[in-house]
């Protein structure tokens, strides 16, 4: 089955203190997001990239790609207002009753395993809608209205990653749902039409760079 990948970039690295938006900053002289489309090329060297960035950072985008010698083909489509709308965006670059399978990914976790996301996309095949997912090893305390707090069993929680693939017709339905603010993933928008989502094991070392300390890690995993 046809392949796609959406890989939303639209950070701007305000909570990495720099001037430099996340996405762009290096990793061992390498930028996070071409070792992002480094790893899904390496998956599949047939599968269809789209990239979202915002309107002010595809010249840059450009360059790098060219300074890095990027011969990774992928196509570049403009981010919206929230990552709801950056995602339907990069959807409209998929023509309609493709059959196919799609992947959204963040731009700036560029150590997803080829293991995740062969699993996820073979997943996706059987179940349409599929996220990898990693344990919680810490303990959890939920918020009570009364200003406490309790201790929940974090057995019953999963932390959930990118990836997070489905049937291209599936994921496109539902992206025609108006936008509301509970939507924050995309397993989230697909669930709100009734689909249910199934989980499959994800990588721990498959991190979301946001901050100094992301960064730190990330060097450490290279």
């Amino acid at each position: 089955m046809k392949r796609y990948a959406i890989i939303v970039a639209g950070g701007k690295g305000l909570r990495m203190g720099s001037e430099v938006p996340k996405q762009f900053l290096l990793i061992k002289d390498k930028p996070v997001l071409l070792r992002t489309l480094q790893a899904f090329h390496s998956f599949d060297s047939k599968i269809q990239i789209i990239v979202v960035l915002p309107a002010e950072q595809q010249e840059t985008w450009q360059q790098i790609c060219v300074r890095h010698e990027c011969n990774i083909p992928h196509q570049i489509t403009t981010g919206g207002e929230t990552r709801f709308h950056s995602v339907k965006n990069g959807l409209a670059l998929i023509p309609d009753n493709t059959d196919a399978v799609v992947g959204v990914h963040d731009g700036v976790r560029p150590f997803v395993s080829q293991e995740v996301l062969q699993r996820c996309y073979a997943l996706a095949e059987e179940y349409k809608a599929v996220i990898p997912v990693v344990p919680v090893i810490e303990t959890i305390r939920k918020l009570n209205d009364a200003e406490g707090s309790e201790t929940v069993p974090r057995s019953d929680y999963r932390l959930v990653q990118t990836p997070q693939v489905f049937e291209v017709a599936t994921l496109k339905h539902a992206y025609e749902q108006p936008y509301i603010d509970t939507f924050t993933d995309d397993a989230s928008v697909v669930e709100a039409m009734g689909i249910p989502v199934a989980l499959a094991e994800g990588n721990r070392e498959n991190i979301k760079i946001t901050t100094q300390f992301d960064l730190r890690i990330a060097e450490a995993l290279t």
